[in-house]
């Protein structure tokens, strides 16, 4: 089955002996980036951005790797959801 990953799904890829599991943060044509962590940005530096946030790219050629999880396009929580900021081309 073929699976095309969405903004704000939640996917377990299994490569090169790693296994990446997040949210998909972003996704064009080529790639998606695939959120595995974020961590708090010092005081100093937050403006409108809270997070720093850790990002794997998978390329279109290893999307039938993914595997779906779940998603939170449903959600409440407008900072979790990506959806609003990136729109498919």
């Amino acid at each position: 089955m073929s699976y095309t990953p969405q903004v704000d799904d939640y996917v377990k890829w299994e490569h090169n002996h790693f296994v990446d599991e997040g949210w998909v943060y972003f996704k064009c044509p080529d790639y998606i980036t695939i959120e595995v962590g974020t961590k708090d940005k010092p005081d100093a530096l937050v403006n409108m951005h809270k997070k720093t946030h850790i990002l794997v790219v998978c390329h279109s050629q290893y999307w039938d790797d993914l595997e779906y999880i779940n998603n939170r396009r449903n959600s409440d929580d407008e900072y979790k959801s990506q959806e609003h900021r990136y729109r498919d081309p």
